[in-house]
C-alpha cells in the first residue's frame, strides 16, 4: 500500500512539473482587429475592418395611428375613409422599422458613396363591404386598403426600399429623392400629405450635379417616371358608372414607357435659408383605343412642369425656426403637384339637405390626359402652392402652422369628352351646362411634438381638408350601387366636402 501511495504521487509531481513547463513555453496570441472611428464624414462613422471605406447605420421606429381615417397621415378623401359610414375606421395603426445604410470611401477619382434605406411596415388596414341584396352584409378584410389608391401600405407586414443609390464624381444613380422637389418635399411644416409642391417619394434616377462653390449646385436628371409619376392618361370612351362614382373619369390606358422624365434644377443653398427653381418634362405615351392595337391610339404627347420653393432660415421669431414655401404649375404632368402619395381620384359623402337626395358627394379627379376614341390626348392643368411655419419654443417643444391650395383645371375639349360621361353614366341632373369637373383642394393643420429626451419624439396632428367641387349647385347624380363602401345605388346631391382627421406619433431615431 506503501508503495502504491508513493508510486501515484511521483506520478502527479511528474505531470505537475509538466504542465509547468508547458505554460513556460510562449504562445502566439490570436490577432484582434478593433472598429476604428472614422472621422472623415462627422459622426457616427467607422472604418469596416480590412478597408479603407467607412460606415454608418442609423434608423428609426416609428408608430402612428390615424384617427378618423382609414390610413396615416392622410385626410379622408377617398374610398372607405371617404364613405363616412360603418366601414370607416375611427382609428387606424401603424408602425415601421427603418434602417439606413452609408458608406463612403475616399479614392483617386474623389469620394464613392452609397446609401441605402429599407423599411419594414405593419399597417392595420380596414374592412371592404362585400355583401349582396338586403340581407346577404358581409365585409372582407382588405389587402391594399381604399383611399390610398395603391400608394399607401399594405395591411399586415412588408418590406420596402426607398434609398438605393451610388454617387461618384458628380454623379447620382439609383432610387433617391427627384431633384425636382425641394429639400423639404410636400412636408414644409406638417407629416399629412398634401399636393402643391414635388414629392419626397423615391425614384431610379441618372442624376449629375454640379457644385459652383458658395452653396450654390444645378442638376440635370432623368428619372424613371413609372412608378411615382404617372398621373394616368384616361380613355373617356371607357368610362363606366362604378369608374366615375370613384372619381375616375376614364380607364387608365397608359402606354409602356417610352421616355424618362427629364428635370432640371438649380439651387443655392446658404445660412439664411434655400431657394430652388425646377423644371421637369414628362412624356404621355397611351395604350389603345380599344382592346387590340388594330383600333388605333392617340399619339404621344409632352407635358411639363415648373417649381420654385424658398426656405427661410434665422428668423426673429426665435432660434430654429424656419418658414418653407413651394409654388408649382403643371401641364400633363400632375404627379410633380398631387404626389403619389396623394390621391388622385376623390369621392367624399356627407349629408344632404336636397329633396329626393340620399346624401351628398363630391368627386373628382386628377389624370395627366384625357382622350376619347379616334381623337387626341387633352392635357391636364394643375397649379398650386404650400407653405410652413416651425416654432421651438424651446429645445423640446415644437409648434408648426401650414397650409396648401391646388387648382385642376381641364381645357374646353376635355371638359366635354368628361361631361359627355358623367352626363350619360351618372344621369347629371343639370346636364352639359350644369357639368363642371374642375375643382380646387385646400388643407389646413398644426402639430406640436414634444422630445424629451434626444432621438425620442411624441406628436399630435391636426389636418382640416376641403374638396371644392364646380358642378352646378343643387346638381344631382345617379351612383350604381357600390358594394365595397355600402353605398345604395341613389340620387346624390354633387356638392363641397371636407375632411377633419388627427395624427398621433412616436419616433425613435437612433
Amino acid at each position: 500500500m506503501k508503495l502504491t501511495k508513493t508510486l501515484v504521487l511521483a506520478s502527479a509531481a511528474m505531470f505537475v512539473g509538466a504542465g509547468a513547463q508547458a505554460a513556460d513555453l510562449p504562445v502566439k496570441a490570436k490577432a484582434i482587429e478593433y472598429v476604428k472611428i472614422c472621422s472623415l464624414y462627422g459622426a457616427g462613422f467607422y472604418y469596416v475592418p480590412g478597408t479603407d471605406t467607412c460606415v454608418k447605420l442609423g434608423g428609426y421606429l416609428r408608430v402612428e395611428a390615424g384617427l378618423r381615417t382609414n390610413s396615416y397621415g392622410y385626410p379622408a378623401d377617398s374610398g372607405l375613409g371617404g364613405a363616412q359610414n360603418r366601414l370607416s375606421n375611427y382609428y387606424t395603426a401603424f408602425a415601421r422599422e427603418a434602417l439606413n445604410i452609408d458608406t463612403r470611401t475616399a479614392t483617386e477619382y474623389g469620394l464613392v458613396r452609397t446609401y441605402f434605406q429599407g423599411v419594414f411596415t405593419w399597417y392595420s388596414g380596414g374592412y371592404n363591404g362585400a355583401g349582396t341584396g338586403l340581407t346577404g352584409g358581409a365585409t372582407a378584410y382588405n389587402a391594399a386598403p381604399a383611399g390610398t389608391n395603391g400608394t399607401g401600405s399594405i395591411a399586415g407586414g412588408r418590406l420596402g426600399v426607398y434609398d438605393a443609390f451610388i454617387q461618384f464624381a458628380g454623379f447620382t444613380i439609383g432610387r433617391a429623392q427627384s431633384q425636382f422637389s425641394a429639400p423639404w418635399a410636400e412636408y414644409p411644416a406638417n407629416w399629412y400629405e398634401m399636393p402643391g409642391s414635388g414629392g419626397w417619394e423615391r425614384v431610379v434616377q441618372l442624376t449629375y450635379t454640379a457644385d459652383f462653390g458658395q452653396g450654390v449646385t444645378a442638376s440635370f436628371s432623368a428619372q424613371d417616371q413609372v412608378t411615382s409619376y404617372q398621373g394616368g392618361v384616361w380613355n373617356v370612351s371607357a368610362a363606366t358608372p362604378a369608374a366615375i362614382a370613384f372619381g375616375q373619369y376614364g380607364a387608365n390606358d397608359t402606354g409602356g414607357s417610352r421616355a424618362p422624365d427629364l428635370v432640371a434644377m438649380l439651387r443655392v443653398d446658404q445660412a439664411w435659408g434655400l431657394f430652388q427653381a425646377s423644371v421637369a418634362a414628362h412624356d404621355n405615351h397611351a395604350g389603345y383605343y380599344g382592346a387590340s392595337e388594330v383600333t388605333g391610339y392617340p399619339g404621344d404627347k409632352w407635358g411639363w412642369a415648373g417649381q420654385l420653393a424658398l426656405s427661410i432660415k434665422n428668423i426673429p421669431t426665435g432660434p430654429g425656426d424656419t418658414i418653407n414655401m413651394s409654388a408649382v404649375y403643371t401641364n400633363g404632368a400632375s404627379r410633380y403637384n398631387f404626389q403619389s402619395y396623394n390621391s388622385n381620384v376623390f369621392a367624399m359623402y356627407g349629408g344632404t339637405s336636397l329633396p329626393g337626395a340620399y346624401q351628398s358627394v363630391g368627386i373628382a379627379g386628377v389624370p395627366d390626359s384625357v382622350f376619347v376614341a379616334g381623337a387626341g390626348q387633352e392635357l391636364t392643368t394643375t397649379y398650386g402652392f404650400n407653405g410652413g411655419f416651425t416654432h421651438n419654443w424651446d429645445p423640446h417643444w415644437v409648434s408648426s402652422l401650414y397650409g396648401s391650395w391646388a387648382a385642376v383645371r381641364y381645357n374646353g375639349t376635355a371638359q366635354g369628352y368628361i361631361c359627355g360621361a358623367v352626363v350619360t353614366n351618372l344621369a347629371l341632373s343639370s346636364g352639359l351646362a350644369g357639368c363642371n369637373p374642375n375643382f380646387n383642394h385646400a388643407t389646413i393643420g398644426t402639430y406640436t411634438s414634444w422630445t424629451p429626451v434626444k432621438g425620442l419624439t411624441f406628436l399630435a396632428e391636426l389636418n382640416y381638408m376641403m374638396l371644392h367641387q364646380k358642378y352646378a349647385s343643387g346638381s344631382t347624380v345617379t351612383l350604381p350601387l357600390q358594394a365595397n363602401i355600402a353605398k345604395p345605388g341613389a340620387a346624390y346631391e354633387l356638392k363641397n366636402q371636407n375632411s377633419l382627421t388627427m395624427l398621433l406619433h412616436a419616433q425613435r431615431n437612433w
